[in-house]
């Protein structure tokens, strides 16, 4: 069974995608419409987070 997978984006152009809607939701007026467009912006945000290595470790080296 061969399935058919699009090429996932690269994480700049997740982050290019990510700042364009946050700075066009940062450009609305207030509303519920600029709450929705921060929240799409804020996703796209976590999701080009999650493009990058998915072992790093977090916090400081450790003493050697």
């Amino acid at each position: 069974m061969s399935q058919d997978k699009k090429d996932p984006r690269s994480r700049l152009e997740l982050e290019a995608e990510a700042l364009a809607a946050l700075e066009e939701a940062r450009r609305m007026p207030a509303g519920p419409e600029r709450t929705e467009a921060m929240k799409k912006a804020g996703i796209l945000r976590n999701n080009a987070g999650l493009q990058g290595e998915p072992f790093a470790k977090r916090g400081r080296p450790a003493k050697t």
